[in-house]
């Protein structure tokens, strides 16, 4: 769990114990009706004789029902892990001692890991006591009025290094404790209670408490930690009905509905299909052979691989960080054609690609950004698909490609002196931790660059071990060792560096690594969606590119187009292959009235719509769906109707700023001012202190002429947030309109302390200088501007004039 979210502040309070006519039933285990012997296999689950039945699967298999249809046209549904083992028991036994197996189970004594036997845990001022009770798991914690009660555990929740547990209430919803159990053994640190946010104190009235919002398994967690799920959110009463047909990931999480597969095995041979009955061939690997390069002993892979791969695509469903569209989802299919990938921002990602270790990312990202990709790697080349295990222990996996006689060498490790040399891993894919003990790998397979670490402070490996040491004593030893041109796969740190600093070369920067075949997908589409300025020839090409993320990132830079531009450029994704890509267009042109619609595009443009909308009322347990939702139907003049989805988002989350300052502005449309006021303080009562709620209050009080009041709003938000320049400048603004010209300057001279490109705010302090008379300080703003705008006629005469 990583996030979380609350509801309305009017909802009522779940009982500290459900009593049995009150508790809603665990979420459904839908069964195959095709097949007769599944409703006893569920009941055998439910019962905790999983094993049992798994070592009888074979006379299982033997003795359900089949099917004399082809098995191309048989019903297609979920048919449970069990009915795989009797012909595949290999595969069972891995996937048997897998993390996939035990990503979620019934609370029971095989399952539970923590301690019960009354362990106490004191976190922020609560003490949590852990107890079993006819055979039941309890914890008492502070619930969602922060007052202690004890609810059940119903379910675990992962099993190494950490294991969560899940509290279900009674309207459906299932939220995980912060609360963990570390499962690591006692001498590396283990076997004890710990909070998610040791460094925090997450109360009953914060986001990230384990009753709200961003706890909650429903949404945050369930897709990838069962199969076949489905949220079943009911919008107009608040609640869940969420239904699986497997409680952990099963075969069918990643090979999709085995009925069919089911169908074909009880064919006669003579009958049997090509395809087996499959959603998915997982053949890509199929007669790929890797060898070494003649000379250099580098590995290639007998034939090119696609750009697109089924596998990835596959496991990119859960290790990936993003957003779901729909529910549709089928393996081996693009995954943007059910979810919208995260691309490389400044929020998850450092410059040069690696993963924050302050933010989640996960594997797909980071693998896509590798040479190892590029390369044609794909997931089970290094590991066993149903075991998720590497295929070879420590180096041996990378030995599988890598020749040793190159690779193992002391001219290659560079660490004679120490023993055990430090493994492939140490050095190429550096541990970052999450949840406070998992210890990642970076799947981005770097060369260790200290020397980017010296220019962009980026992170490098060789400064996790040598600690003490400064990275350009590092820099200097790479350089000794390898030579001072060993730059790597992946060479874009500098343009994205110079996009999230403002830096006046930073389009330029931006276009050469769109532009360049040699980068990977996913970090085109992301310099796509950071150019600072919208560059249309590079755009138009990216919009016909194989990779669905390079034409989403595209996409993404056309946002802010004028209406007339935009249609043009965008509406030909309204028939894209990837119902990603569609989604994003339709919101895109969703400010283009009909009128002007080419009448040939409307009912496209009204399909794509329409599968937006069905993404958001997806997600409709989700104040970011729901104002999403919301700014879809302003830009469509639906005024009303965005009114209510704002409204929904707030009942959802009284605090999420987003959906009351989209509504404010709304309500300025509407020239309610007066109510844009008041809920942006109803949603301030409710967050703290928001930036963003200040800046968004203070310009409605300027609009409503309270020039004092709107320069305390202004202030707060330039104080609250820094790193935005844009409250400094609209807060300089406000104090010069109220004739305190110096308190104005002295606003801009500290914000451009830590925004030195910032267009805005230098012009503001040229114009501020000038005013004053400052020649000398005007001319030093208009020359930074010059450089950020080099062919700006109008500057360059106005350093003539000020040079005079």
């Amino acid at each position: 769990m990583t996030k979380g979210s609350r509801k309305s502040h009017r909802r009522q309070k779940a009982p500290a114990t459900a009593r049995p006519e009150q508790a809603r039933s665990p979420p459904v285990q839908r069964s195959a009706p095709t097949l007769r012997w599944r409703t006893a296999a569920l009941l055998a689950i439910g019962s905790g004789a999983l094993f049992l039945l798994l070592a009888s699967g074979l006379s299982w298999f033997k003795t359900s029902d089949t099917s004399s249809q082809p098995a191309s046209v048989a019903e297609l549904s979920f048919v449970g892990s069990q009915a795989c083992s009797g012909c595949h028991q290999a595969e069972t036994g891995l996937w048997q001692s897998s993390q996939h197996r035990h990503a979620m189970d019934h609370a029971t004594d095989a399952s539970v890991h923590g301690d019960f036997n009354d362990a106490a845990f004191e976190y922020a001022g609560t003490r949590s006591r852990f107890f079993r009770k006819d055979r039941k798991f309890f914890v008492e914690t502070d619930g969602p009025d922060g007052k202690l009660a004890t609810f059940e555990v119903k379910y675990t929740f992962g099993v190494e290094p950490l294991q969560q547990y899940l509290i279900e209430f009674p309207d459906g919803r299932i939220q995980a404790l912060s609360v963990a159990w570390d499962t690591r053994p006692k001498d590396q640190g283990g076997q004890r209670w710990f909070h998610l946010y040791p460094d925090a104190a997450v109360t009953s009235s914060d986001p990230l408490h384990w009753t709200r919002l961003n706890q909650n398994w429903n949404f945050m967690c369930a897709e990838c930690h069962s199969t076949d799920v489905h949220k079943n959110y009911d919008a107009a009463k608040d609640r869940f009905a969420t239904s699986f047909s497997e409680i952990s990931v099963g075969c069918e999480a990643c090979h999709g509905a085995g009925s069919r597969h089911i169908a074909w095995a009880h064919q006669k041979p003579a009958a049997r299909g090509p395809d087996k009955g499959l959603l998915v061939r997982f053949d890509e690997r199929a007669g790929i052979t890797w060898s070494a390069e003649a000379g250099t002993l580098t590995p290639k892979r007998s034939a090119p691989a696609a750009t697109l791969r089924k596998e990835v695509e596959t496991c990119g469903r859960c290790h990936a960080r993003r957003g779901q569209l729909s529910e549709d989802w089928v393996p081996g299919k693009p995954l943007s054609e059910t979810h919208r990938v995260s691309l490389l921002d400044r929020q998850h990602f450092r410059a040069d690609g690696q993963m924050r270790d302050d933010e989640e990312t996960y594997n797909y990202a980071p693998f896509k950004q590798s040479k190892m990709f590029a390369k044609g790697v794909t997931c089970s080349d290094c590991h066993d698909p149903h075991s998720a295990a590497l295929k070879a222990p420590g180096d041996g996996v990378c030995a599988q490609c890598h020749a040793p006689s190159k690779y193992d060498s002391a001219a290659h490790r560079q660490h004679a002196n120490v023993s055990p040399p430090p493994g492939c891993a140490s050095c190429h894919m550096p541990e970052r931790r999450y949840m406070v003990v998992d210890r990642r790998h970076d799947h981005g397979f770097r060369i260790p660059r200290p020397d980017l670490s010296v220019q962009l402070g980026t992170p490098n490996a060789c400064n996790d071990c040598h600690r003490d040491k400064p990275a350009a004593w590092a820099a200097q030893q790479i350089e000794t060792w390898f030579g001072p041109e060993r730059h790597g796969f992946q060479t874009y740190a500098g343009a994205f560096h110079a996009a999230w600093t403002d830096a006046p070369d930073a389009q330029a920067l931006l276009a050469v690594v769109v532009g360049s075949s040699d980068a990977p997908g996913i970090v085109r589409a992301s310099a796509l969606a950071e150019m600072p300025a919208p560059d249309a020839d590079l755009t138009r090409r990216a919009l016909s590119d194989p990779d669905p993320l390079v034409r989403l990132g595209a996409l993404d830079a056309l946002e802010g187009i004028p209406a007339d531009q935009l249609w043009t450029l965008a509406s030909p994704q309204l028939t894209d292959p990837v119902r990603g890509a569609r989604i994003r267009a339709a919101e895109l042109l969703a400010s283009v009235p009909p009128s002007r619609q080419p009448t040939a595009d409307r009912s496209k443009f009204t399909q794509a719509a329409a599968e937006f909308v069905a993404a958001q009322k997806l997600n409709a347990d989700r104040p970011d769906a729901r104002t999403a939702l919301g700014n879809f139907l302003a830009r469509q003049a639906s005024a009303a109707e965005a009114q209510a989805e704002y409204r929904a988002a707030l009942r959802l989350d009284p605090s999420f700023s987003p959906a009351a300052i989209n509504l404010s502005d709304l309500y300025r449309q509407l020239g309610r001012d007066s109510d844009g006021e008041r809920v942006l303080r109803e949603t301030l009562s409710n967050s703290g202190q928001s930036a963003s709620l200040h800046h968004a209050l203070g310009l409605v009080l300027v609009r409503e002429r309270r020039a004092s009041e709107a320069l305390d709003e202004l202030r707060q938000a330039a104080e609250l947030d820094p790193s935005q320049p844009r409250y400094a400048y609209v807060y300089a603004v406000g104090l010069n309109s109220s004739g305190r010209r110096d308190d104005a300057l002295a606003v801009l001279r500290t914000s451009l302390q830590a925004h030195p490109n910032d267009h805005d705010t230098l012009s503001a302090a040229l114009a501020l200088s000038r005013e004053k008379g400052d020649s000398a300080s005007a001319l030093g703003y208009a020359e930074r501007l010059s450089r950020l705008m080099p062919s700006n006629r109008e500057i360059e005469d106005l350093i003539k004039q000020l040079k005079r």
